[in-house]
């Protein structure tokens, strides 16, 4: 870096202590020598519009946006991709140097390039998508998968309402299917994906039955807490390829780190390691 000041970045939602972000940004910083730190901020809801205002006068390069901030700050952006607003959410900022906010979200470009190291032959298009879940991470997953390609999304939530707005937001592509019927959709499915809070620590269980899936689909969940859930273990048991939720957090932070940073950093085995670590 030749800049005469420490770049700093960080990541702010609330709560925030959780986040493996600071370990992920951290560890490359120190692996690619670079003079720089990332701080975890617990702002409130009350005290965004201040924070970003006075964050890049403190030297601050650009933040990670996390929960309950992340639909907030696409009003208080100057400039937004067209990625965010469709999905109407960020997640990561920039303070560029005229003075401007910029905002974008890269769940989307995680999860696909999750799934690309994870299963190196998925191909989108190959056949349609089923996704579980009709929240914020779905908006994303979405995108996403509109963009590289599937043919046809077949999406269930439990709350039929919210697919409902989906589908009449992302238009023809989505097809809702009640989640009574959930079990009955995974046959001809060459990508599934769980963007549901259903299996994580703590959480109560997939229930979701599995025994329709196609051996030659790729399975992702988002989860990562257990790194391998019972959704993935079941899919694997029957022959599915899968894909866990760690590659996603993994690869979303890497256009950011290069933006803030100017490098761009390698998400490998020591890397998912570091993050891992108890």
């Amino acid at each position: 870096m030749t800049q005469n000041k420490i770049p700093l970045a960080g990541v702010i939602g609330s709560p925030i202590a959780h986040s493996k972000s600071p370990r992920l940004h951290s560890h490359w910083l120190k692996r690619y020598g670079i003079a720089g730190h990332y701080i975890p901020m617990d702002v409130a809801r009350n005290d965004l519009a201040q924070v970003l205002e006075v964050l890049p006068k403190l030297g601050f390069v650009g933040i990670n946006v996390t929960i309950p901030h992340k639909e907030e700050v696409i009003g208080l952006a100057d400039l937004v991709t067209d990625r965010a607003a469709l999905i109407g959410a960020a997640n990561t900022l920039i303070f560029r140097k005229d003075g401007k906010i910029h905002a974008d979200n890269t769940d989307g470009y995680g999860f696909i390039e999750n799934l690309r190291q994870g299963a190196p032959d998925w191909d989108p298009k190959s056949g349609p998508a089923v996704i579980f879940g009709a929240g914020g991470a779905a908006r994303a997953i979405i995108a996403s998968m509109i963009e590289v390609g599937a043919p046809k999304i077949l999406l269930t939530n439990r709350t039929r309402a919210r697919a409902d707005a989906l589908r009449a937001e992302f238009g023809s592509k989505i097809n809702v299917v009640d989640w009574v019927q959930a079990g009955n959709i995974l046959e001809d499915a060459t990508t599934v994906v769980n963007t549901t809070s259903l299996g994580m620590s703590g959480q109560p269980a997939f229930r979701v039955p599995l025994d329709g899936l196609n051996p030659a689909a790729v399975v992702n969940d988002l989860v990562y807490t257990p790194l391998r859930t019972e959704f993935l273990e079941t899919a694997a048991s029957i022959g599915c390829r899968t894909v866990d939720g760690l590659g996603m957090l993994l690869h979303q932070a890497t256009p950011a780190f290069e933006r803030w940073f100017g490098h761009r950093p390698d998400v490998d085995e020591e890397t998912r390691n570091v993050v891992l670590a108890p």
